[in-house]
Formats: structure tokens, C-alpha cells, sequence
């Protein structure tokens, strides 16, 4: 007698460190019981957006743009990405200052990305900017152009971070490293949030088979690795490895009471420089 199983539907980024987290529940290295796990690889201003009609029980999502989907979906503990004093970074053809930045234009992941939050509060000013595909922003600075419009400088996310000078370009300011020197916290990136409507039974679940995933990506590191390498662009297995441990590390077990606390005085802060319009209060699924 055949038991239909619960559909959740997962959509992450198709980079490295989203793929070494997931590698296990995509792959079936894990008993997922009741649970039937479909997995879609979006880049992440698309997973924002997406959120706001809660199509996917699991997903990941920037911390800004949790900011506007509270009513909708809840924190895992488990599944941060955070950028313990390296992040986002602002890089150029040429080397200019952080006051230099306000009267650019810049090309940006997207207006719900983390990235654009910690930018806009290190700039301290609404600055000019043009959303970009994260994987284009580097083509994009060298180019000095988009569509018609000139791009001055470009802030990049995921494995961007490790390949820009590569090319060339030249960093003006790691966010991450701003964040830290400024508040003594890392930044908080990204998280996976579960849609509340699934009921405590549920959540509490799929929360444990998000961290069991992460846990056997952990301890099977070359296996997960191998698996994240498809998703690495420019990547070869070194700077992979490396970029995997940026970001899935002991910070993605569990944020911790200080990831918590970033969490809270990211959405506060961003709060409070007025780019986030009300006061949110981070909410955690238990453990």
C-alpha cells in the first residue's frame, strides 16, 4: 500500500555553498520520512520576489527581504549564510574611495538582496544603481555599461567574491568588513525560511531535515563539494572548497545568540536608515 508523501517545494541559489547544504536532501542521502523534497535553483532576488505569494514552503531568502515577508514565513536556525567580516563587496575598473561610490552608479544583485541593504547603510544615501543578474555584474563593470546605461562600479555576491581580480577589477569596499568594524557583528546574508502556514508539526520536521542535510554535507565534505563544484562557476576545487567555508560553516548549523542578535540589529538598522519602511522583529523556529 503505497503513502502519499508531503510535497515541499525548495527553491535556492545555484552557487557552491547553497548546493553543498542541500546535496544531501537533493541526492537522497537522507531518510526524509513523510516528506517529498522538488528543489528549484533560483538566483535569489527571484526567490525575494517569488516569497511574497509563499509558492514554496522552503526557501531561501535574503535577511532584507525576510524584512517584508514576516507574515508569511519564519526563520530556520539552521541554513545562514553569514559573512564573518568578509561579504558583498563594491568593485571597480579603477580604485576610488566609499564617498566616491555615493555619486556612481552601480550595478546591484537586486533592491531585496542583503547585499543592497549593507551597501546602502554603509553609504549612508540612496545611491544610484541598476539591477543587474548577480552573474553579469563582473562582465557588466568591465564593460562599463548595461543595457544602454553606464555602470561605474559593480556589488558582488556569491563566488564573485573570490574571482574579480581575476579580471582586473579592483575592490573599494567589503561590506562584511565594514559590518564588522562598525557593529562587532558578522553580517547576516542570507537564511532559509518556512512558511508558517505549515503548522508547528510540519515546520519543526522540515527544520531538522534542513540541518541533518547540513550536517552530512559537513561530514562528507568531498562528496558535497563534488556536488557543489557544478555550480561554481569560474570555481576550480580549491577556491570552492574556500568558498564553501565562508559560508557553510558553524554559523549554518545554528546562528547562535550573536547571529541572532545581527539579525536584529541588521533589520533595525535598516530600520532606522530608512531603507526597510517598519520594525521588524527577526522570528526563529524553535529547535
Amino acid at each position: 500500500m503505497s503513502t502519499t508523501k508531503t510535497k515541499i517545494r525548495v527553491g535556492h541559489s545555484p552557487d557552491p555553498d547553497d548546493a553543498f547544504m542541500f546535496h544531501a536532501l537533493a541526492n537522497d542521502k537522507i531518510d526524509t520520512g513523510p516528506y517529498e523534497f522538488h528543489h528549484e535553483l533560483v538566483d535569489i532576488e527571484t526567490l525575494n520576489r517569488r516569497a511574497f505569494s509563499g509558492d514554496l514552503e522552503l526557501t531561501a531568502v535574503s535577511l532584507h527581504g525576510y524584512a517584508y515577508l514576516t507574515d508569511k514565513y519564519m526563520l530556520c536556525p539552521c541554513g545562514a549564510s553569514m559573512g564573518d567580516g568578509y561579504g558583498p563587496m563594491v568593485i571597480a575598473t579603477h580604485a576610488y574611495g566609499i564617498k566616491d561610490l555615493r555619486k556612481m552608479t552601480i550595478a546591484v544583485p537586486g533592491t531585496l538582496t542583503t547585499a543592497y541593504l549593507a551597501l546602502r547603510l554603509c553609504l549612508g544615501v540612496d545611491f544610484k544603481h541598476v539591477v543587474v543578474p548577480f552573474d553579469e555584474i563582473i562582465d557588466v563593470v568591465e564593460r562599463g555599461s548595461y543595457q544602454g546605461k553606464t555602470i561605474d562600479a559593480g556589488l558582488i555576491i556569491h563566488e564573485g567574491q573570490l574571482t574579480y581580480a581575476d579580471r582586473g577589477l579592483t575592490l573599494v569596499v567589503d561590506t562584511g568588513k565594514w559590518w564588522l568594524e562598525t557593529t562587532g557583528l558578522p553580517l547576516p546574508l542570507g537564511a532559509n525560511a518556512i512558511r508558517k502556514d505549515l503548522g508547528p508539526a510540519v515546520i519543526s520536521d522540515v527544520n531538522r531535515l534542513l540541518k541533518q542535510s547540513i550536517e552530512y554535507g559537513l561530514a562528507h565534505r568531498q562528496e558535497a563539494l563534488d556536488y557543489a563544484l557544478r555550480y561554481g562557476r569560474d570555481l576550480d576545487a580549491s577556491r570552492a572548497d574556500r568558498f564553501v567555508g565562508m559560508y557553510v560553516n558553524d554559523w549554518t548549523l545554528d546562528f547562535g545568540e550573536r547571529g541572532r542578535e545581527a539579525v536584529r540589529v541588521l533589520l533595525e538598522r535598516g530600520h532606522k536608515g530608512g531603507v526597510i519602511p517598519k520594525d521588524v522583529q527577526p522570528e526563529f523556529v524553535e529547535n
